[in-house]
C-alpha cells in the first residue's frame, strides 16, 4: 500500500512538471491584428479646378447713340481656386474664379448700322455654404462680381467702339460630388448683375449700358 501511494505521488509530480514545461513553451497563436478603418472623407482643404458652360443675359441701353444691343449669349469657361472648411455637416468656403466669355449680341440700329455688345471676360469672389451628405455637397453661393464689356456702334459709313469694366454682384447654387478623396465634380448656376457703366463719353454721347446674365456650367476640382 505504501509503495502504491509513493508511485501515485511520483506520477502526479511528473504530470505537474510536464504541464509547467508546456506553459513555458511559446504560443502558437498569431498576433492580434487591429481592424483597419477607411478614413472618413472631409471637404476641408484647398482646391483648384476648371469649368465650362453656357451664358445668356441682356443689355439695357440708355442714351442717344443706340436703341438696343439685344440679348448676349455664348460659351464661357475658365478656372477657379478656393478653400473649404467642414464643421460637422456644414461646409463653409471661399472661391474666386476668372472666366473667358464669348457672350455676344448684335442688333440693327436707327442709323442704318449695327450695335454690338460683347462680354469679354468676368470674374467673381464668392462665399459658399454647403451641407455635406458624405461625398455629396449641395451649396449656395454669392458675392462680388466684375467684368468687361465692349460696345461697338456702326452706321453712316463709320464705326466706333468703347469698353469698360463693370462691378456688381452674383448669387447662385450648385451640387458637388467627390469621386475620390482628391477629385470632385460640380454643376452650378450663377446669376450675375454687373450694374451700369457709361460709354462713349469722349464723343460727348455718354450712353449708359447695364449688363446682367445667367451662367450654367460644370467643373472639375482637385482637392489637396
Amino acid at each position: 500500500m505504501k509503495n502504491y501511494l509513493l508511485s501515485s505521488v511520483a506520477a502526479l509530480g511528473l504530470v505537474a512538471a510536464g504541464a509547467a514545461s508546456a506553459a513555458d513553451l511559446p504560443s502558437r497563436k498569431g498576433p492580434v491584428v487591429a481592424p483597419i478603418y477607411a478614413p472618413i472623407f472631409t471637404w476641408t482643404g484647398f482646391y483648384v479646378g476648371v469649368n465650362a458652360g453656357y451664358g445668356f443675359g441682356n443689355y439695357d441701353v440708355k442714351g442717344a447713340a443706340t436703341n438696343t444691343l439685344g440679348d448676349p449669349d455664348g460659351f464661357v469657361g475658365g478656372g477657379q481656386i478656393g478653400y473649404n472648411y467642414q464643421i460637422g455637416q456644414i461646409v463653409l468656403g471661399l472661391e474666386t474664379d476668372l472666366q473667358y466669355s464669348d457672350m455676344k449680341s448684335s442688333r440693327v440700329n436707327t442709323i442704318g448700322g449695327t450695335n454690338k455688345g460683347e462680354l469679354e471676360y468676368f470674374g467673381t469672389v464668392r462665399g459658399r455654404v454647403g451641407y455635406a451628405m458624405d461625398r455629396f455637397l449641395p451649396y449656395v453661393t454669392g458675392g462680388f462680381a466684375y467684368g468687361q464689356n465692349k460696345i461697338t456702334v456702326s452706321g453712316l459709313g463709320l464705326s466706333t467702339s468703347d469698353d469698360a469694366t463693370h462691378y456688381g454682384y452674383t448669387v447662385g447654387a450648385g451640387l458637388e460630388y467627390a469621386f475620390t478623396n482628391n477629385l470632385t465634380a460640380k454643376v452650378e448656376y450663377l446669376y450675375t448683375d454687373l450694374g451700369e457703366k457709361r460709354y462713349f463719353t469722349n464723343a460727348g454721347v455718354g450712353t449708359k449700358v447695364s449688363n446682367d446674365f445667367s451662367v450654367i456650367r460644370a467643373g472639375l476640382n482637385y482637392k489637396f
